[in-house]
C-alpha cells in the first residue's frame, strides 16, 4: 500500500474502536398510546416511588461501538480511511 501524501511504502494499517453514548427515548407511538395517560397517573398515585425511581433509577443510555479501518505513514505521519 502506498502513501496517497508522499508515496511511501512504509504504511500501517489499524483497526480503531469509536465509542459512542446515546441517549434513549421513547417513540412518539410509545407517548400516544403509553405516555400520554401512563405518566400523569404514575404522578399523581406514586410520587415519591416516582420521584426516587426518577433520581435513583438507571439512566438510559445505550453504548454504540463503530470500528474501521484506518492506515498510517510511517513516514510523514498522514493517516486516512481504508
Amino acid at each position: 500500500m502506498k502513501c496517497p501524501k508522499c508515496g511511501s511504502e512504509n504504511v500501517n494499517v489499524q483497526v480503531v474502536n469509536e465509542i459512542q453514548l446515546k441517549n434513549q427515548h421513547h417513540s412518539i407511538i410509545w407517548w400516544l398510546f403509553i405516555g400520554c395517560w401512563w405518566v400523569p397517573i404514575k404522578w399523581i398515585f406514586l410520587t415519591l416511588p416516582a420521584f426516587i425511581v426518577k433520581l435513583f433509577g438507571h439512566k438510559k443510555k445505550k453504548i454504540k461501538n463503530i470500528t474501521h479501518s484506518k492506515a498510517v505513514c510511517q513516514s510523514c505521519g498522514y493517516t486516512w480511511n481504508v
